[in-house]
């Protein structure tokens, strides 16, 4: 505790004479009050507004554009309506576009729309600025939807599913769309015969600018978006319900492997198995989800990273219902605690998470068959199985401080017969203004580690040791400043969390500006941004210094072009190495339905492998092409050199990530997937032994119908391969038949 208060001490200054440099408070655009209608009649959501209770429903005009200008005048009209039954509520978009033809849309899977044409409601069904849920609906009816909070700048959580019901249709004058969302699928404040809710509809027009349209006109000289939303009223006697949704699972698979390469297959038992999770609204504000012997193996392949001379793990997103379901509520302003894919084989698992007035609550308990944890340190982190099973709990309280300020408490523990591990946590943000926020965090971790973390990975038998973190920033229409710091303790660990480097402390500060032009020009925009860090071990030796700038441009065909230069001094073993890299990155859409984007960086960099100091070239190319409504085409490659000193090729990497969908129908979609990386190493060019073919190959093909996000049906098949030195081919020695139906109960 006394080096913590030390350390706030030492920057105490710091922090406080860069806010002196702050100007007055901002103040808030002016909001309105729009009364919401409450008609007690259904519709048909089929995307036409033939219902002629529509007619007097609350109608919402986007009057103002956001993107490009700020509180423009929109190209074209957009009108919403909106009303209640005490059930759901009901959202309609009139759209009109004067070349129908232009119209940007595709048959699409849920949550793969941002391209878009789209219609957008955002609610902040608490009211308190903080956080609220968007639903993205493009003119074919496809569907997005996240959970966004707004606690320091808008942050969105693609990874949230709610069941709800979208239509949309295109016509001679625009296109339609309809919503039904039901109040069971949202939270909101209990026991308040009316309620209050802020509200922004949006609409999203693609050609050779993206045009941002809404009902209220942001102002960017304000940092937080919620605190401008309109107010919806109304919402009286909203209808209680038991909101129990039961969703048994079915899944079957077979595995085959060859023990020999080349051999013959191994073909595996079919494995079957049933499930069940449950999704409980013990209130309108208040969810209880349980699960017993789910299925937690993820349907579609995660995209590949190039995983060649780096010396930490690669991030990779969680993508299963159990953990995404209200893991907002897990969150915390700068540490990742809770990271859910370290929880790879658990058998029951249940979760609470809710908000009563200003206090946000979640508590989540797992066991775990297959226990991986992170271990880090400042040079290189990977990850370690603990070989046993585990028990696994992770507990947040948010507390909302004035008005866009929190203040939260967080812990996780893992334990087994011989381990734990135990991480507390207390953190939160602070606005001094509209524009102006400070956001800490404080941790303390506890681990006693087992016999076979000691033998197998060197570690002492006990860990123990504290975090922190604070960011001050500074965010205005025209520039952005920010200063930050990080010191993370050596036997730091959050065996439950992702922390990929310890033992070091940290001092950052940066900033930019940017110059808006006409939304016809040909630059629409452009920017520039620079920062300075610098790095110290525990034990005060220098890990890095860095410089980095960079130019960014925006323009016609949504096109960016943005190129930067980085100074790197870095130490690497005890070694320091002066590093230069520049890059450039450039993307834009030739037509309404291609996209093309292309990352170029040539630099000098640290051959970790060899410890030596190397010339790199990079690249990064993707392109998705909607060849048409059914077809859509999505191809990354990625390549990597490195020269040693003396001119000689250490390794040349390529990856190739190709997806292909064929979409029957909304719901209705055929993926093929086809990943492969060849690592081709000089053995010449190493200090130790190295296979010089290093070649990995993976396919997947899946058929997938889905219904809403929780009732769906999957047939698929997937294998990988591998080559090396000893095998004259790319040799397959695993794959996969599976099948999985789930269904949805809603009671």
């Amino acid at each position: 505790m006394q080096y913590f208060i030390t350390i706030i001490k030492k920057f105490t200054f710091l922090f406080l004479s860069f806010v002196l440099l702050l100007s007055s408070l901002d103040v808030a655009a002016s909001k309105q009050q729009v009364s919401l209608s409450r008609i007690d009649s259904n519709i048909t959501i089929d995307g036409v507004m033939d219902e002629a209770h529509w007619q007097n429903a609350t109608r919402i005009p986007l009057l103002y554009q956001d993107e490009p200008n700020e509180k423009g005048t929109p190209p074209v009209k957009t009108d919403a309506f909106i009303y209640e039954d005490g059930t759901n509520l009901y959202v309609a978009f009139i759209a009109e576009d004067p070349n129908p033809e232009q119209i940007r849309a595709s048959l699409r899977d849920r949550d793969t729309l941002w391209e878009d044409d789209v219609v957008i409601l955002v609610i902040d069904t608490f009211n308190d600025e903080r956080s609220g849920y968007e639903f993205h609906v493009n003119p074919l009816g496809a569907q997005g939807d996240i959970r966004m909070t707004d606690t320091d700048g808008w942050s969105s959580d693609t990874s949230w599913n709610a069941i709800w019901d979208s239509a949309g249709q295109i016509n001679e004058k625009g296109y339609v769309v309809e919503m039904r969302i039901p109040f069971k699928a949202l939270r909101f404040p209990e026991n308040k015969k009316e309620l209050t809710w802020g509200f922004s509809v949006m609409r999203n027009y693609q050609r050779d600018v993206l045009y941002q349209l809404s009902n209220m006109g942001f102002d960017r000289n304000i940092k937080c978006s919620l605190c401008q939303f309109d107010k919806l009223v109304g919402f009286s006697d909203i209808e209680s319900s038991k909101n129990i949704q039961l969703t048994p699972t079915l899944t079957a698979l077979r595995n085959d492997n060859k023990s020999e390469l080349p051999g013959n297959w191994d073909n595996g038992d079919i494995d079957t198995e049933v499930g069940l999770d449950l999704r409980w609204g013990l209130t309108k504000d208040a969810v209880l989800n349980a699960t017993i012997n789910p299925d937690f193996s993820q349907v579609e392949t995660d995209s590949l990273e190039l995983d060649v001379n780096t010396t930490f793990s690669i991030y990779y997103a969680e993508k299963r219902p159990f953990f995404l379901d209200g893991a907002s509520y897990f969150k915390s302003s700068l540490f990742e605690l809770l990271y859910t894919r370290t929880i790879a084989e658990p058998t029951l698992g249940a979760k609470l998470t809710g908000k009563t007035g200003d206090h946000s609550y979640a508590l989540m308990l797992a066991d775990d068959d297959n226990s991986n944890i992170l271990l880090p340190t400042n040079q290189g982190s990977g990850f370690a199985s603990l070989n046993e099973k585990t028990n696994a709990a992770a507990g947040r309280y948010q507390y909302d401080l004035g008005q866009q300020g929190t203040i939260g408490l967080s812990s996780t523990h893992r334990e087994s017969d011989d381990y734990h591990n135990t991480v507390l946590s207390v953190d939160g943000s602070y606005w001094f203004n509209q524009s102006d926020t400070l956001l800490y965090q404080v941790s303390s971790a506890d681990t006693r580690n087992s016999e076979f973390l000691i033998q197998n990975y060197n570690l002492s038998e006990t860990q123990s040791d504290e975090a922190y973190a604070l960011e001050l920033t500074r965010d205005k229409r025209d520039y952005k400043l920010f200063a930050s710091y990080e010191n993370i303790g050596q036997d730091y660990r959050t065996d439950l969390g992702y922390q990929a480097k310890v033992d070091y402390e940290k001092v950052g500060f940066g900033g930019g500006q940017t110059w808006y032009r006409d939304e016809s020009d040909l630059l629409t925009s452009w920017s520039y941004e620079a920062d300075w860090d610098k790095t110290w071990a525990q034990n005060g030796d220098l890990l890095e210094e860095e410089y980095e700038g960079f130019l960014s441009f925006k323009g016609q065909k949504q096109s960016i072009f943005e190129i930067g230069l980085v100074h790197r001094y870095e130490n690497y073993n005890d070694n320091f190495y002066n590093q230069n890299i520049g890059f450039i990155y450039t993307g834009f859409k030739p037509t309404k339905d291609l996209k093309l984007s292309l990352y170029i960086e040539y630099a000098s960099r640290i051959d970790y492998a060899n410890e030596q100091l190397g010339d790199a070239f990079d690249t990064q190319t993707q392109v998705v092409w909607d060849i048409n409504d059914h077809w859509q085409l999505d191809v990354k490659h990625n390549y990597s050199q490195l020269d040693n000193p003396q001119g000689k090729r250490v390794f040349t990497a390529n990856l190739v990530d190709f997806r292909l969908h064929y979409k029957f129908s909304m719901r209705s979609i055929l993926k093929l997937i086809l990943q492969f990386e060849d690592i081709d190493r000089d053995e010449n060019a190493y200090f130790y032994q190295v296979s010089q073919i290093n070649k990995d190959y993976g396919s997947q093909l899946v058929y997938s119908y889905k219904i809403n996000a929780q009732t769906l049906f999957y047939l698929g098949y997937s294998d990988r391969g591998y080559q090396d030195d000893s095998l004259k081919n790319i040799e397959r020695d695993q794959r996969t038949f599976f099948t999985k139906v789930s269904y949805a109960w809603q009671l």
